[in-house]
């Protein structure tokens, strides 16, 4: 699984990082990066994804097809 996180989207709402704190944390500006890609499961990661009100994570499998959004 690939995760590819678009800044320029992200508003901090935080809600990727409350479901996957291990993945997902906050910097200094309050934009989301990623922490640790194989930090939970792969429906955790997809799930913070979907809680993103501005759909700033994408998330592929591992042949590139697009599994959110």
């Amino acid at each position: 699984m690939k995760i590819k996180i678009l800044r320029d989207k992200c508003i901090s709402a935080g809600t990727c990082v409350a479901i996957a704190p291990d993945v997902f944390e906050l910097d200094d500006e309050g934009k989301v990066t990623l922490k640790n890609e194989k930090g939970a499961d792969e429906q955790t990661i997809i799930d913070a994804a979907k809680s993103c009100p501005t759909q700033a994570i994408e998330i592929y499998d591992d042949e590139d097809k697009r599994l959110f959004p």
